[in-house]
């Protein structure tokens, strides 16, 4: 019987592993996590401040502003709202629960420059000159909101807004004004209220000049007159004061909220804003959460399948592998959006990976030892072959989930919104199976073939076989690389018919690209799209896109539209749908959407060049090169195809398209690794053993047909996952589903068809300096050679 392997070895693993699963458990059950209104409903506005004739729209400018629009979101009453400065001139508004904008908008982007006013006399609207030709500083002339048709001559601002207090909403019923806005002065404001008001009692009853006007943004809101018993000169005492307006209870509620809040120091301008009703996020987890069960099961079946009692314990490492995921995120405070979502589910595919280089690495070095120790008597050690399958998938395991990490923290600078939850989920997921797979599966594997009644059946291990696919192919022995310049031409006839189609029909960017609108509505009976379209028509955008969503829902993509021609469609289209409500509402800016477009450019050409900086840290500039150039193909290929299929590029498409791109390398990788392995000169048990290197086309070939079942295996994983979220995950993460299933494929052929044979033929004309021979041992000379 073999001795035993130490277990001092493994200790600190399972410690380890035993902290890193009680963490997270303990963040899981105590930590809840954070929505985002893609899947509980509600609206985020995203506002830019401007330059003002006396302010400059900087950093610190712009957190003066956060602060005011902090407190008038707190007195719109809404629960748990979220605001935080993005950049330099950004704010990010989110208010769960808000399906109508339009207030919200109108309450939070208005500028709030409150000023009273004492009033020199009327003019006609005619004779009104702009406020400029007044002469005196802050004088102005406004319309009258008591006469129609006539204006106000104010003189100079007596107070601001800065010397209000407090501000708040009162229902006058003793002198039946209504709904009323009461003032409360602070400091020198009483004084300067006394003052003016006092002013204003001097004049005779009736005159003009016995109004004092409160004006908030240039627009008079009120013009009282001063009652008789105000006397002159000593005004109103007590530093308070009331607006009048014929208000109602909410736009006294909003107008306190406003004054309140104080007058932002710089302008707004909503640059973005979106709405997702509750039913909507309510069916896209539910439609998401039946997509992750069903793939991962599926997946999980098909390990234990391949990989038997090691697959059993790698969906045991896998379940904590989401555990561990899902409480990191609920730790770092991350918000959890759909195409996080959608990224959380398919890093659990992806971490299949690393367990399936280690398990056929696993195989390899069983079937390695399997003759020798055929000789000794008793069951064959398995712990050995383990071990040496993790210390030699180690390199390929780094390297893979290093070019996904790339990948995804392009997403998280240059994304915004769900896209960047999208980043954060996946970095957070690689990281995560990196200690699943190489911590806990270990820790599982070691203690399960450690055992006596598992080491005399290795085949029920999982580790006696490796595979049909890997002994048919042995036994054929394909020179795919003889045939290297007819894969090649395959590459190119693909990646042609691709730019044709982005040539020909050109890729449909989404409104975050191009700016514009975009609205999904509701209705209660079934709308043909020809029908929809008329009446979008008829309501004034014949130019608009018209669509049918998955479930059933009108999709209207248009240009600059504002909220009336929003109400507008709303209203023609219940001519044919019954009744009709939003599910969702984009509105990106012009600007914003051209920002957006030049950020995935950055994102995209960035993603290429650090993909090429570390693969020729890792390997020659050849494999670089071609690695790279495989990559790209991929990428145009899945442009390609949405091209030809008319389907949006959107922010969520970016991701999907930056995700390819790690795969797509992930899978070159490990096929790269192979071949720097294999090529070693005087690899022990390998070609070229004692001879130099193996030939390039020779080793290729043997680094493919070596891969193919972690290949397979590991794209069977995602594919389960991508297409149970193709087919179940909703119309929201169908195009992004479609993406990814075609990325993963194309990159599983570019390996083979692209990046090997561009490999083969720059070693060829670039072959690397051959590696200086090692120098043969000395002989002893009392060694006769005699071997007993």
């Amino acid at each position: 019987m073999s001795p035993r392997p130490s277990r001092r070895a493994p200790l600190w693993r399972a410690l380890v592993a035993l902290a890193v699963v009680a963490a997270s458990l303990f963040f899981a059950l105590t930590t809840p996590a954070r929505l985002g209104l893609d899947l509980r409903g509600g609206t985020q506005i995203v506002l830019e401040t401007r330059d003002s004739p006396t302010s400059r729209a900087d950093a610190a400018a712009t957190d003066r502003a956060l602060e005011v629009l902090r407190q008038r979101v707190d007195a719109l009453g809404v629960a748990e709202p979220s605001l935080a400065r993005s950049g330099e001139r950004r704010i990010v508004v989110e208010l769960p629960g808000v399906q109508d904008p339009r207030k919200a908008v109108d309450v939070i982007g208005r500028t709030a420059q409150l000023t009273f006013h004492p009033v020199l006399g009327t003019a006609p609207d005619g004779d009104r000159p702009p406020a400029a030709a007044d002469g005196a500083a802050g004088a102005r002339t406004l319309p009258d909101p008591d006469a129609p048709g006539h204006s106000l001559r104010l003189g100079p601002a007596a107070l601001t807004g800065k010397d209000v207090k407090d501000a708040r909403a009162v229902l006058d019923a003793q002198t039946g004004s209504g709904w009323t806005v009461a003032l409360s002065f602070r400091g020198g404001g009483e004084k300067s209220w006394a003052r003016v008001t006092g002013e204003a009692a001097c004049a005779a009853p009736g005159e003009t000049s016995r109004r004092v006007a409160i004006v908030l943004d240039d627009r008079v809101v009120s013009a009282p007159a001063m009652q008789r018993s105000v006397p002159c000169r000593t005004g109103i005492q007590g530093g308070s004061a009331q607006i009048t307006g014929g208000f109602d209870d909410a736009a006294a509620r909003d107008l306190a909220a406003l004054v309140k809040g104080g007058a932002l120091p710089v302008p707004v301008e909503v640059v973005e804003q979106r709405t997702v009703g509750p039913t909507l996020g309510a069916e896209a987890i539910r439609a998401s959460a039946g997509a992750a069960v069903i793939g991962l099961v599926c997946t999980a079946l098909f390990v234990i399948a391949v990989y038997r009692l090691l697959g059993v314990l790698a969906t045991v490492a896998l379940a904590l592998y989401g555990l561990i995921s899902y409480a990191a995120l609920v730790a770092l405070g991350a918000t959890l959006t759909l195409p996080g979502l959608a990224g959380f589910v398919l890093a659990v595919g992806m971490a299949v990976d690393a367990n399936v280089l280690v398990f056929e690495r696993t195989r390899e070095e069983y079937e390695r030892t399997r003759v020798a120790a055929a000789r000794r008597s008793g069951p064959q050690d398995l712990c050995g072959p383990l071990r040496k399958g993790f210390g030699k998938a180690w390199s390929a395991v780094v390297d893979s989930n290093v070019t996904t990490l790339l990948a995804a923290g392009l997403l998280f600078f240059f994304a915004t919104g769900p896209v960047k939850g999208f980043g954060v989920t996946l970095s957070v997921g690689v990281a995560a199976s990196m200690i699943s797979a190489l911590v806990i599966t270990r820790v599982l594997a070691d203690w399960a073939l450690r055992h006596d009644c598992v080491r005399r059946r290795p085949r029920l291990a999982g580790v006696a076989s490796t595979g049909r696919m890997r002994a048919f192919l042995a036994r054929r022995g394909p020179r795919l690389m003889h045939y290297r310049r007819i894969w090649l031409g395959v590459s190119a006839a693909l990646l042609a018919l691709a730019v044709a189609g982005l040539g020909a029909r050109g890729l449909q960017l989404g409104v975050e690209f191009t700016g514009g609108r975009l609205v999904e509505y509701g209705t209660s009976r079934p709308v043909d799209v020809e029908k929809a379209r008329a009446a979008v028509g008829d309501a004034g955008f014949p130019r608009a896109v018209v669509q049918k969503s998955g479930n059933g829902d009108v999709v209207v993509r248009t240009g600059a539209m504002d909220d009336g021609g929003r109400q507008r469609i709303q209203s023609a289209l219940e001519a044919h749908g019954g009744a009709v409500t939003v599910e969702r509402d984009e509105r990106i800016g012009p600007s914003l959407g051209s920002e957006l477009r030049d950020k995935a450019l950055i994102a995209l050409g960035v993603a290429v060049a650090a993909q090429l900086v570390y693969l020729s840290v890792r390997f020659r500039w050849t494999f670089a090169t071609a690695a790279v150039a495989a990559m790209v193909q991929d990428v145009l290929l899945v442009a390609g195809l949405f091209a030809w299929l008319g389907r949006p590029a959107d922010s969520v498409f970016l991701a999907a398209l930056l995700t390819v791109v790690g795969y797509s390398v992930n899978d070159t990788v490990v096929v790269f690794d192979r071949i720097r392995e294999t090529r070693r000169p005087g690899r022990a048990g390998g070609p070229g053993a004692g001879e130099g290197r193996t030939p390039l086309a020779s080793a290729v070939d043997s680094a493919i047909l070596h891969t193919v079942p972690r290949t397979v295996n590991t794209g069977m994983g995602v594919l389960f996952v991508l297409a149970a979220l193709a087919v179940l995950g909703g119309d929201s993460l169908a195009d992004f589903s479609l993406a990814l299933l075609a990325g993963v494929l194309f990159g599983i052929g570019s390996t083979v068809l692209t990046a090997a044979p561009i490999a083969v033929i720059l070693e060829e004309h670039r072959p690397a300096a051959a590696p200086p021979a090692s120098p043969a041992p000395r002989k002893d000379p009392r060694d006769s050679g005699a071997v007993v």
